[in-house]
């Protein structure tokens, strides 16, 4: 299943990595500019957080749910995703 209509998808992984492919609808922001860029994020639905493999998405999920954000780490990341043939925007 990949609906992801209603959360809110925040990718950490340093804008080189985004922009070679990531999860459509997905807002880059690396992980060390989260803390700076909370109000870009919308508390009102899921957060989910992704990087490559999952590792710097829990880092940044562990943050956020500090601050009061219901977040989920999506476990193997992008890579994850890609290898599950999901769609991909470059």
């Amino acid at each position: 299943m990949h609906d992801l209509e209603g959360v809110t998808v925040i990718d950490v992984r340093e804008p080189d990595e985004f922009t070679g492919g990531h999860i459509p609808g997905a807002v880059n922001i690396p992980l060390q500019t989260v803390p700076d860029n909370l109000d870009a994020i919308d508390a009102d639905k899921p957060v989910y957080v992704v990087c490559q493999h999952g590792m710097r998405s829990e880092r940044a999920a562990t943050f956020l749910d500090t601050r009061g954000f219901d977040t989920v780490n999506v476990l193997g990341g992008t890579s994850a995703w890609m290898a599950a043939d999901l769609p991909v925007e470059h």
